[in-house]
């Protein structure tokens, strides 16, 4: 029968169990196991964790292993999302490298360009990708930028270069955040302020005190990231992406301050002037605000301040940017869009959806490290409330915080 498990079953025989004792072991009959390797049911979410450890095996191998025979894909390499690339060939460089050696200066319009049009891709990238992975990338233009700094250029490339070199020290810092390298982060901070200040470029100089105003939120500094979104906003273009994502940030420091009329108030705001704004990059862009980063932004603001219609606003992220309902491909705004689900479920009494959400936010794999204190939030929630799911919950939290050590 083309339906059957049998690498699920071929595990649980490796693993040295029969079907009584995996049964026992996951908290089951043995009827309940038959079916799972007949393919006739599928674990409930809230026994998968426990199944993942009886079988040594992590959420998405075990979602491999649940596979029907005859669609199997091979096993992936656990730890994928945060685990540290192979470092790629430096052919990208040595085309940068040469291009820049037949310009008429030492650095050149060409290679400026094609470093403009590699942050671009790196930032558009940001959303779906591993952030380790993309932090290596980061590194080599950083460090190609400073190669490049002690060259004759022109006025004009001097000021691109630095620009260029901001934007890269600025998403290096941001990626230092999601993995919770809170030094290396401070660093590429100040790096980039400092060169958006040489090129009098205040969009970064914003963008900057914007990624700080959030990593102290996420530290409990709820009063300082007020401030500091304060300040992004007065330094940020009007009517730039930044200017709405401070005013975004704004909001999410004033519901966790518990500041309901000025949280609403800010939330109006985003939604004013993200609605006449013209994007000049992808939607997919990391500093480019479009309207999938308003919803989302909303749905956590009002999850944070308590308003049920979080419900709606994080449904809709969700039901937008989830593809075929295939984890493994979930930017990452859709597990924190299944946290703020989950807060607002808890919220109006509907706890069985609520250990749902929470659990495909967590055993997706896409939450980065500096947000595991959301997920966290939730499962403290569930434990207060001494809810069965409790403990499986607890658990797949732990493995999340295992794959970060």
């Amino acid at each position: 029968m083309t339906s059957r498990r049998r690498r699920f079953t071929e595990r649980r025989k490796a693993c040295g169990f029969n079907q009584e004792e995996f049964a026992e072991a996951v908290g089951v009959d043995r009827s309940t196991v038959q079916r799972w390797e007949n393919g006739k049911n599928d674990p409930q979410p809230w026994q998968r964790p426990k199944i993942a450890k009886a079988l040594e095996v992590t959420a998405s191998e075990l979602d491999a292993l649940l596979i029907p025979d005859a669609f199997a894909p091979p096993m992936r390499a656990p730890r994928e999302w945060l685990a540290v690339a192979d470092p790629s060939s430096d052919d990208e460089f040595d085309a940068l490298e040469l291009a820049r050696r037949v310009a008429a200066s030492d650095v050149g319009k060409e290679t400026l360009s094609r470093l403009e049009n590699s942050f671009d891709e790196l930032a558009m990238k940001y959303p779906k990708s591993p952030p380790q992975d993309l932090l290596a990338r980061v590194r080599k233009h950083s460090a190609y930028v400073a190669h490049l700094m002690d060259a004759r250029m022109t006025l004009a490339e001097q000021r691109r270069l630095y620009v260029v070199g901001g934007w890269f020290q600025l998403l290096g810092a941001t990626l230092h955040i999601d993995l919770n390298q809170e030094h290396a982060a401070t660093a590429r901070l100040q790096t980039a302020a400092t060169l958006a200040q040489h090129a009098e470029h205040r969009e970064i100089e914003a963008w900057c005190y914007e990624t700080d105003a959030w990593r102290v939120l996420t530290d409990g500094e709820y009063g300082r990231a007020l401030e500091l979104s304060q300040i992004a906003q007065q330094l940020a273009p009007a009517g730039s992406s930044v200017a709405i994502q401070a005013t975004a940030q704004e909001g999410r420091a004033r519901a966790r301050l518990g500041e309901r009329g000025e949280t609403y108030a800010a939330i109006e705001r985003v939604q004013q002037m993200s609605g006449v704004l013209v994007p000049r990059k992808g939607t997919e862009h990391h500093y480019q605000y479009d309207p999938g980063k308003s919803l989302a932004y909303t749905a956590t603001t009002l999850a944070w301040v308590g308003d049920p219609a979080a419900e709606t606003y994080a449904r809709e992220v969700i039901a937008r940017l989830a593809p075929a309902d295939d984890v493994e491909k979930w930017p990452r705004r859709v597990a924190s869009a299944n946290i703020d689900l989950a807060l607002a479920l808890l919220g109006g009494d509907r706890l069985d959806e609520a250990c749902h959400a929470a659990q495909r936010a967590i055993l997706s794999g896409r939450i980065v490290p500096s947000n595991h204190w959301r997920a966290l939030e939730v499962v403290k929630a569930v434990e207060a409330r001494q809810l069965p799911e409790a403990s499986d919950l607890r658990e797949a939290y732990q493995g999340l915080k295992a794959l970060e050590s």
